[in-house]
């Protein structure tokens, strides 16, 4: 059985095919990549392609769904905090970055993300240190991202509803994967 049926990419369509070889080319490099693509397409699996394909395999692959993500625990959820810093901080805790750690850290509907969380994601993409809420230091994350749309974010930041900024720090790699029914 080959490593792609092994992670669950099945397919013969040339269109399909031609995703694959940049999801194998792009494992090897620690880039941030943009997957594109309607609903349905696979690109949670693709992420996880990319992880398991990647010197980074034995490492944690964390996926969010930006969606979920409430702009008032936005830092919290992604870079943790310290005890106190709020009210119901009773304890500190790591934030889904740190829980990634050196592996992989997967931005699934980003194009659901509010103006503010893109800025904070913005902030962070440019050189990878953060701080967790209420701390004092900052710490330099060494995560890799993959980032998942269903819209078209060149059309959503031509809107203004999207940071183009942003757009180009997701977009270092792009893969677009085609539509089910393009898949023979």
């Amino acid at each position: 059985m080959d490593i792609l049926t092994e992670l669950n990419l099945i397919g013969q369509s040339p269109a399909f095919l031609r995703a694959l070889d940049l999801l194998q080319r792009f494992a090897d490099c620690d880039a941030t990549v943009l997957l594109e693509g309607e609903t349905g397409t696979g690109k949670e699996i693709a992420a996880r392609a990319i992880h398991n394909l990647s010197p980074r395999r034995d490492l944690p692959f964390v996926p969010v769904n930006c969606g979920a993500l409430p702009d008032a625990l936005l830092e919290s959820e992604l870079f943790g905090h310290e005890r106190g810093a709020f009210t119901d901080a009773r304890e500190s805790r790591q934030g889904l970055v740190a829980s990634a750690a050196g592996g992989t850290f997967f931005l699934d509907e980003v194009e659901a993300m509010s103006p503010r969380a893109q800025v904070v994601l913005l902030r962070f993409l440019q050189d990878h240190v953060y701080r967790p809420v209420g701390g004092r230091g900052f710490t330099v994350s060494r995560v890799r991202v993959i980032a998942a749309s269903n819209a078209d974010l060149k059309e959503l930041a031509a809107r203004g509803q999207f940071r183009l900024d942003l757009l180009y720090r997701l977009g270092v790699l792009s893969v677009v994967l085609p539509p089910l029914r393009e898949r023979q």
